[in-house]
């Protein structure tokens, strides 16, 4: 896996390797302290997923969109400290995923396999404001805020399972699958399973 770290500060890309060395076994990085230096790189080499610093000297959005019309298949991962600016645009500037910069480790692994893997990912920090936006009309899909369990067991409800039978088949305690249904709810902005049921139909997520 080829990944492409662009953030302004050395020790937070030191960091980021750190991490990412240790949840993937065969990763090979590249290093832009630019915007500039991130679409040279772009430009002279492939990537698997590039993590960008909202915030990289000489950049902003406008590195997003240069960087997608240099490789439109590209995955972009955008990381802020700002949710609340970026949240939105975001998505809508078509990055695979944004990430606040004080995100756990384990958020940041899950989100470069879901990413690399052709999934997108929302921290937690976003989901809130997207499900409120997407209900304004937004082209955000709600489904899209949730981590791959969640989706799973989003499904499973809509299906007509009980949490106790999602929780035997995938070899879960109830309390478990009670917890991703709370997830669910809380990124979605819904409050009942039948709000989910209706959603998901309505989505086309279950037959």
């Amino acid at each position: 896996m080829r990944v492409l770290i662009a953030d302004g500060l050395a020790l937070f890309r030191r960091g980021l390797k750190e991490t990412l060395a240790e949840a993937f076994s065969k990763v090979t990085f590249g290093e832009a302290r630019t915007a500039q230096e991130a679409f040279d790189h772009v430009h002279r080499r492939d990537w698997d997923v590039v993590i960008l610093d909202m915030k990289i000297p000489g950049g902003g959005l406008d590195v997003l969109d240069d960087l997608k019309r240099l490789r439109p298949k590209l995955p972009i991962l955008l990381l802020s400290i700002h949710p609340e600016q970026f949240a939105r645009p975001t998505l809508e500037a078509s990055a695979a995923g944004c990430l606040t910069k004080d995100c756990s480790p384990d958020e940041l692994k899950e989100a470069i396999k879901k990413i690399v893997g052709g999934g997108r990912h929302v921290g937690a920090t976003f989901t809130g404001k997207l499900a409120v936006d997407q209900k304004k009309g937004s082209n955000v899909q709600l489904y899209e805020l949730l981590s791959d369990r969640e989706f799973q067991v989003l499904r499973m409800i809509a299906s007509g399972k009980t949490l106790k039978g999602i929780a035997e088949e995938l070899s879960l305690s109830v309390k478990t699958v009670s917890t991703y249904r709370a997830r669910i709810l809380k990124k979605t902005g819904m409050k009942t399973n039948a709000e989910l049921i209706r959603y998901a139909l309505q989505s086309h997520l279950v037959d």
